[in-house]
């Protein structure tokens, strides 16, 4: 069944902004899928009803040669009469495409290369970065009306993202030519093949791997052996987190407790999703007080080079930095105390982050202020729902069938994996 119509708002804003909401992208930074086009960013609520975008339309004229194909002629007609001065807000009905269920795959896309909670400790397997950022150049390249020349589109990369994840076309190639397996899946493989193939023919790319992807996709003989997908793209060496242990000996221990892990505060790649990947333990050493800090490191995260720290808040003092070094698959630090030797704070509040990166604490009561239990749970209620649709995509990208379900390569070859998630 097609999707039903849907009523828009478009209204023109002080700073001349024109924005489309059939409803709200509202929500946390982790929680919304964001796509640059041409003249305007297009936003989604990953755990929303997965409609129309939102649309903040910053050109009017560049953004014309999408509008129509992504809302309908109404709301093109509509955009360009708000832009021309006509009263400020107009309701109008905008049609489903075909251009704006692409355009909501890519933007997931993206949303999957930033914000996926990969985690051993929740049993959440990472994706394949090579296998999406080829998907992410074939959608790309099927979505090239939402972009123009202008150069200012960091999503539209498809020469780059072909070039830095080409290592895996050769196990693309091998899984298509598999058998037996799903028919849905041998199409999927075969659709993002060919879009890679005539995205680098039209950006004048060469080399090995796309020469033999073009002989694969030109031959016509008899498919290969079996593969397992999640063997596949298999990690050399695996992962296995380190027996924690204390950081240091001696002292006695006056208390410990789980630190915030707010995924916006770092990139991804270097702390594990975990709610409970961050942890603390006060210990005092004769008249010193010292804080140990553990992380458990996200499986990709590099062992030198990445300069984490722990931003540690004693009740309403200050916040001080730790500086966190890579030990085994921990990110581990320490630090004294400014503590009296004869009493305890009331509130000891631990957190990550890559400075430089960092956007500072989420929205909440703390924010600007520091980690805190308020923030902690403010985001800890959106971070669970999140894991959660991971975790309903992870079951049905397991089942026979997966392609069907718009899911992502990456997302399949996730489900397979023998590691111990």
């Amino acid at each position: 069944m097609a999707p039903a119509p849907v009523d828009v708002r478009v209204a023109r804003g002080e700073d001349g902004t024109i924005r489309i909401a059939p409803g709200s992208a509202a929500g946390p930074d982790f929680a919304r899928a964001v796509l640059d086009v041409a003249g305007a960013v297009l936003a989604w609520s990953v755990l929303g009803d997965p409609g129309p975008p939102v649309a903040e339309v910053h050109d009017v004229g560049r953004a014309q040669q999408w509008l129509w194909a992504v809302y309908g002629e109404r709301v093109a007609a509509a955009v360009h009469d708000c832009a021309s001065g006509a009263p400020d807000a107009v309701r109008v009905r905008a049609d489903p495409t075909a251009l704006a269920g692409a355009a909501a795959r890519l933007g997931l896309g993206h949303w999957a290369a930033r914000w996926w909670p990969a985690s051993h400790t929740d049993g959440i397997p990472a994706l394949e970065p090579d296998v999406l950022g080829l998907e992410l150049a074939a959608l790309t390249h099927g979505c090239q009306q939402l972009f123009d020349d202008v150069g200012d589109q960091p999503d539209d990369c498809v020469p780059e993202l072909i070039e830095d994840h080409r290592a895996a076309l050769e196990p693309l190639i091998r899984w298509w030519r598999a058998a037996p397996q799903p028919a849905d899946t041998a199409r999927h493989l075969e659709r993002v093949l060919r879009l890679i193939d005539g995205a680098a023919d039209a950006a004048g790319l060469d080399g090995p791997h796309l020469r033999h992807l073009r002989a694969a996709l030109d031959d016509d003989g008899p498919a290969g052996t079996p593969v397992d997908p999640g063997a596949l793209f298999a990690r050399p060496g695996g992962y296995a987190l380190a027996a924690g242990g204390p950081l240091a000996t001696g002292g006695r221990v006056i208390a410990r407790g789980s630190g915030t892990n707010d995924w916006r505060r770092c990139p991804p790649g270097l702390v594990d999703a975990s709610e409970t990947a961050v942890t603390w333990t006060a210990r005092a050493l004769g008249a010193r007080r010292r804080i140990d800090v553990e992380a458990v490191a996200h499986l990709a995260a590099p062992a030198a080079g990445a300069h984490l720290v722990a931003e540690v808040r004693v009740d309403d003092g200050r916040p001080h930095r730790v500086p966190l070094a890579r030990r085994d698959d921990l990110w581990t630090g320490h630090a004294d105390l400014d503590l009296p030797a004869t009493a305890m704070p009331s509130r000891i509040e631990v957190g990550v982050l890559l400075p430089g990166f960092d956007p500072g604490p989420g929205p909440g009561p703390d924010a600007g202020r520091g980690p805190g239990p308020d923030a902690r749970t403010s985001g800890r209620a959106d971070r669970d729902a999140v894991r959660a649709l991971v975790r309903r995509r992870l079951a049905t990208a397991a089942e026979p069938h997966a392609s069907d379900a718009g899911l992502f390569l990456a997302e399949i070859a996730a489900a397979a994996t023998d590691e111990d998630y």
